[in-house]
């Protein structure tokens, strides 16, 4: 049996390499060979497609359910606001410092920790496949979605991003809009009344008072936001149209497909999604994932942001250790001991789970 506290300084010292190997989205060559280092380390077989590293345990039985465990090795670019070194790993005041260690390095060696913990055990009640993803910060083509077709029907999800080790029990989805608001083109010199720029006042004030009716008890309303417009090139020319990019966040009370179809029928302009695959996430709160959370102490609450939950259509719980505010922010850090408490509450959530 592997002692619960070397897994933890293995994991540390995993996500110290991970921080010091560049990891943009698409270009995780170095991080994924790190995880298949580590994975053979602990003799455990893996898979790989692309940059995802995958492993399923040890005693794997066809007929059981399948829980997914899952985080992502891919990183943001920094951003100009970064007063260290991102690419290299400084411990001060019991923080470790880097680009990726919150987001998501911490929740990737904590689950891979969890992961290594649990691959020999028998008779657990589901069977447990573990996917080390890329391309989740560009919600890429080569990331988990890409995944599903080759693994077995997954049952239920533990997707790692940074909670505060809190149950994150629903997410909201993403849609992004091209809108075109028409007018006549002409001189500035001259009459017009159909000025496309114009007719974007009112149009604006639809969008800014557009309400959707089913409101989440996890996640509240969904939220409309009027983010980009673009319209015309010449101070003397009165463009023909004017182009808006609209993001949605929808809650788990609509499809994508839902909130396109009602923007296309009542919007006062065209509008075209870019895409329909980002849906709402959520589980079960009577789940008895969740419910070994609560008897643990963890409150339950609904996440704003977007993860790989997004491409999974069974029930999923975003569960992990760092905090989700420091996510892509300058001198991203994460405490050493959230790592130590994360494998920990990972092992006894699954410990309930799994018996």
């Amino acid at each position: 049996m592997i002692i619960q506290e070397h897994l933890t300084e293995q994991a540390t010292e995993l996500l110290r390499q991970l921080i010091e190997t560049p990891s943009f989205s698409s270009e995780e060559e170095g991080t994924a060979a790190l995880i298949e280092k580590w994975l053979t380390k602990f003799d455990i077989p893996f898979q790989r497609k692309q940059h995802n590293i995958y492993a399923f345990n040890k005693h794997y039985k066809e007929g059981k359910p399948l829980l997914l465990l899952n985080s992502h090795h891919d990183t943001v670019k920094p951003n100009t606001g970064y007063t260290k070194d991102p690419f290299k790993v400084i411990e001060e005041d019991g923080k470790l410092y880097g680009l990726g260690s919150n987001d998501a390095g911490g929740c990737l060696v904590s689950l891979l920790a969890t992961f290594v913990h649990f691959y020999e055990k028998e008779n657990l009640s589901h069977n447990i496949v573990i996917v080390a993803s890329a391309e989740e910060e560009s919600s890429g083509p080569n990331g988990l979605n890409s995944m599903l077709t080759h693994l077995p029907k997954i049952d239920v999800a533990i997707v790692g991003e940074p909670t505060l080790m809190n149950l994150a029990i629903a997410e909201k989805g993403l849609l992004v809009f091209d809108a075109v608001v028409k007018g006549t083109p002409s001189h500035a010199a001259h009459p017009n009344n159909n000025n496309a720029i114009y007719n974007c006042i009112d149009v604006l004030k639809w969008f800014e008072q557009k309400k959707f009716e089913n409101v989440s008890e996890v996640l509240g309303e969904v939220k409309l936001t009027v983010t980009q417009i673009k319209a015309g090139k010449q101070h003397n020319v009165v463009p023909a149209e004017v182009e808006l990019v609209i993001d949605v966040r929808v809650n788990d009370k609509y499809t994508n497909a839902e909130i396109a179809e009602i923007l296309a029928r009542e919007a006062p302009c065209e509008v075209k999604a870019r895409s329909l695959r980002l849906n709402s996430s959520s589980i079960n709160k009577k789940h008895d994932l969740v419910k070994a959370g609560i008897a643990l102490g963890r409150v339950t609450y609904g996440s704003p942001t977007l993860s790989d939950q997004s491409v999974l259509s069974c029930q999923s719980l975003k569960l992990g250790p760092g905090d989700s505010t420091r996510s892509h922010s300058a001198d991203e850090f994460i405490y050493l001991h959230e790592i130590e408490e994360g494998i920990d509450l990972y092992i006894k959530i699954l410990s309930t789970f799994l018996q």
